[in-house]
């Protein structure tokens, strides 16, 4: 009898499992497009906070002045305060040698006389997952000296990309706090994975591809609380329709507003380039929907905010349409 009870029970249990698994994922689809609804307000818009990734071509020798003339005479029209140059990447210890960016001093000289109002950081990172260790104090030390390089090299600041960073990793956090003094007065700014968007996503996903795709919200305010800015790369969702990216955008967006202090910078990561790898993702993701959802959560938040904005990713991928659409969309809508 007590053996049929239990089994009864575990079947029921099973039952609910099962259900659940069913169910939720058309709960938070629901959820999503419901979000990518609405009117945004007027005043939901760029407030020249905004950012962009540029290539590694412009610190290793292939870009020169010209090209940086060029360069900025799209950018004096839009409100991007921030580029992220493409400095690293780091070695598999952690070391930063000088030859992965023999043009940057060139390329700073260049950047000032044409845009002295527009900071310049180093984009710095490397995978982790098996590439570099920053487990290994002596690794994020060789990481920290790179920072240090970079900062004398008459970099505005740093900006770290590494992948993937594990929701709660206290030597990422460690890296952060300790990077804080070597920058000073400059910018310390990380790309973060996206914020788990409903419970219990983050270790189903983890499950799924073996690293975590999410960060849990009090780890993603730790980080905030280590930098003067974070953009949150919203893009390589997977979702399959222009509906599921934009609310998962607008969702992103309302989760990190209550996250980032007003003091600090939020940016919301842009797809300027068309090769995700699935057909689906070229299909759904776009500038456009990221900054109309960008709009979106800004006006679900209620009120405006001035450190927020779009980070576009990248300029050597980005079309025309993606320009246009960013100034449509967000700069001047």
């Amino acid at each position: 009898m007590i053996a049929r009870t239990r089994a009864r029970r575990g079947l029921r249990f099973l039952t609910v499992v099962a259900a659940l698994l069913l169910v939720l994922p058309g709960v938070a689809a629901a959820t999503l497009t419901l979000q990518f609804t609405g009117t945004p307000a007027s005043w939901a818009k760029s407030t020249g906070h905004d950012a962009l990734w540029l290539g590694h071509m412009w610190v290793d020798g292939r870009k020169g002045a010209t090209d940086v003339k060029k360069l900025a005479v799209r950018l004096r029209k839009t409100g991007i305060k921030d580029v992220y140059v493409h400095a690293g990447p780091f070695g598999p210890d952690g070391s930063l040698p000088g030859d992965r960016h023999p043009a940057a001093k060139d390329f700073l000289k260049w950047w000032r006389a044409e845009l002295p109002k527009v900071r310049v950081s180093a984009w710095l990172g490397q995978k982790v997952d098996g590439v570099l260790d920053l487990d290994d104090p002596a690794s994020r030390q060789r990481v920290l000296d790179g920072v240090r390089h970079v900062m004398e090299l008459g970099f505005d600041g740093v900006h770290y990309n590494f992948e993937p960073i594990g929701s709660g990793d206290t030597d990422f956090l460690d890296l952060l706090t300790r990077t804080r003094p070597i920058v000073g007065d400059g910018l310390l700014s990380t790309s973060t994975p996206q914020i788990e968007p409903f419970p219990l996503t983050r270790p189903a996903v983890r499950a799924a591809i073996g690293h975590d795709k999410y960060w849990s919200p009090d780890y993603f305010r730790e980080v905030a609380a280590r930098t003067d800015q974070v953009a949150v790369m919203t893009y390589d969702s997977f979702l399959p329709s222009e509906l599921l990216y934009g609310g998962h955008v607008v969702r992103q967006g309302t989760l990190a507003l209550d996250l980032v202090p007003p003091e600090k910078t939020l940016l919301l990561g842009a797809p300027a380039y068309h090769d995700h790898g699935v057909s689906w993702s070229d299909a759904a993701e776009s500038v456009a929907t990221a900054a109309e959802a960008a709009r979106l959560a800004l006006t679900s938040h209620g009120r405006g905010r001035e450190r927020f904005g779009l980070a576009l990713y990248v300029d050597f991928a980005a079309t025309e349409e993606d320009w246009s659409e960013y100034e449509r969309f967000w700069s001047r809508p």
